[in-house]
């Protein structure tokens, strides 16, 4: 503990955490959009789940036949999890208690890495240092405000859940394993956050972490009582349903999570006591001491920067999207124990109850690898601001490199990569698909369509990026997010909510053809791809009378 003396003060003990209060204000005050929208997805889809079985499911014979149903079919099991019952509490566990899971911590991971080293990476952190802040402060801000949101999920699920006629009991064992999974992986990002110098390495360590969690529990669920079913265990994913909400609670089963929370603050902490600012525990790889002729260029050295990123991509494209279809085998006989459901696929006509239904659940998947592909594209023509913002575009115009032909870069490789994404969703789902019923070929042709159809819409979303970073640069990130954002919640909830069919339009991928079971039209592809390229244009002409910086 050091001591600070101020003219006219009495000297002030200076220790690691000093100003960690200071720094959780700012902390909550800049992520105060992010984070609400965070809990708010979280907890409108879990308690939008339990209402969603109430209102299909109302028989306990429907019931106990969905869960049977679910419960036998490895695939699903996979992707949802075991099922500890029939009741109504049960299959929302089931169905979205896992899922919630991964959003809670996806939501603490990019908190915790955001306040701590990726504001050490851009240099803010030695610029805070500089006041009477002490080294650790911004690591306990992280973990505090990530702590907050964790405890803010599980306070604000204890409300609604009672509401739909779920056991306030049950409901609030849900809400805690699903805040005490995000606080588990906020752990995780503080422990990743000391070993890298890159904020882009350490988030892909914590998601690496997450996708581990996945597959063990997915693995271990999937296997039955003859396989390694003990896999289940070592996944905080898996903790969410051992704590066995709705049935016989195991509190004690929090614990583990909350352990893992300690630990991993604990050796962050020490970690972080033993490096440098602005260094990571991990040695930098040396790069090589000549450039390839790959570098020659600016599009290779956008490949270059985005080639590791699209690679994770995917990967987890191909690994979520072969399982999804996987499961679409069996997705038929799961909605089909509703006859809510059955009558309103079979006044669809046409298709018989159980391929409809299946048609529909591939479609969905088409969709979301649609909305998906679309935030990484908004995500790789967003590089472009923030190597304007870190001063790193200023060395490549300096060359012979213009300002078009730098944007035209980054852009083609977010094009490239949303293609590459897209064929990736599409060929696994039906390979998925195709292996369990018997018809690879067809399938995976099928799908290949289906999630092209998905790309012009994609670009369109990703072109509001370019347009604003050409034109207003300072809303270039804000905006270009919640134009994303936006069009995911009118896609998930626009039909539910009942909104008027001006402001489904609103989003591109209202008009994209939802396969396979849908039709083609040339027409609204046609405009959407003219609405990306009018953006983009627009977004280059004003790149290039701007100013940088």
């Amino acid at each position: 503990m050091t001591v600070l003396a101020r003219p006219g003060w009495d000297p002030l003990p200076v220790t690691g955490l000093t100003g960690t209060g200071d720094l959780t204000r700012l902390a909550v005050r800049r992520d105060r959009i992010g984070l609400a929208a965070g809990i708010y997805v979280i907890v409108a889809a879990v308690t939008g789940t339990a209402y969603a079985f109430k209102k299909l499911y109302p028989s306990a014979a429907g019931r106990a036949a969905l869960a049977a149903t679910g419960g036998g079919n490895p695939a699903l099991r996979f992707l949802y999890g075991r099922i500890d019952g029939d009741s109504i509490g049960s299959l929302t566990t089931w169905r979205y208690g896992i899922w919630a899971g991964i959003f809670a911590a996806l939501m603490t991971i990019f908190v915790v890495i955001r306040h701590t080293r990726t504001d050490e990476e851009a240099g803010r952190l030695e610029l805070v240092g500089s006041a009477v802040v002490g080294r650790q402060a911004a690591l306990a801000a992280g973990l505090l405000t990530a702590a907050a949101a964790s405890v803010a999920v599980s306070v604000l699920l204890c409300v609604p859940l009672p509401l739909a006629g779920l056991p306030a009991a049950g409901a609030a064992a849900l809400a805690l394993a699903i805040g005490c999974c995000g606080l588990a992986f906020a752990g995780v990002a503080a422990v990743a956050a000391q070993l890298t110098s890159s904020a882009r390495s350490a988030r892909g360590i914590a998601l690496a972490a997450l996708g581990v969690a996945f597959v063990l529990r997915g693995v271990g669920d999937s296997a039955g009582a003859s396989g390694p079913s003990w896999l289940s265990w070592a996944s905080p994913l898996a903790w969410i349903q051992f704590t066995r909400p709705f049935a016989d609670q195991r509190w004690w089963v929090l614990c583990l999570p909350l352990a893992v929370f300690a630990l991993g603050t604990a050796l962050a902490f020490v970690l972080a006591a033993r490096r440098d600012l602005g260094a990571g525990l991990l040695p930098d790889r040396p790069g090589r001491a000549t450039a390839s002729r790959l570098l020659s260029g600016p599009f290779g050295l956008a490949w270059r920067l985005e080639w590791a990123t699209l690679l994770g991509w995917v990967t987890g494209y191909v690994f979520t999207f072969w399982a999804c279809g996987a499961a679409a085998k069996g997705i038929g006989q799961l909605f089909g124990t509703s006859s809510a459901l059955q009558r309103e696929f079979t006044r669809l006509g046409g298709l018989g109850v159980q391929a409809a239904i299946t048609n529909a659940y591939l479609a969905a998947l088409m969709l979301l690898a649609g909305l998906v592909a679309a935030a990484y594209a908004t995500s790789t023509v967003l590089r472009l601001r923030s190597e304007e913002t870190g001063e790193l575009a200023e060395p490549v115009l300096a060359t012979a490199t213009g300002r078009i032909r730098w944007a035209l870069s980054q852009i083609a490789v977010a094009v490239a990569g949303t293609v590459v994404l897209l064929a990736a969703a599409g060929a696994a789902t039906g390979l998925g698909y195709g292996l369990r019923a018997g018809s690879v070929g067809h399938q995976v042709a099928q799908m290949l369509g289906a999630a092209f159809a998905q790309l012009p819409a994609a670009l369109a979303v990703a072109a509001v990026a370019v347009l604003l970073f050409g034109l207003w640069p300072g809303a270039a990130v804000p905006g270009a997010w919640t134009a994303v954002g936006v069009a995911v919640l009118i896609e998930l909830f626009g039909q539910v909510l009942q909104l008027s069919h001006w402001v489904l339009d609103i989003s591109p991928f209202t008009h994209a053809p939802r396969l396979p079971g849908g039709t083609v039209t040339a027409a609204p592809l046609l405009w959407l791809c003219a609405i990306a390229l009018a953006l983009s244009a627009a977004g280059l002409i004003g790149l290039r009378r701007r100013d940088i910086g």
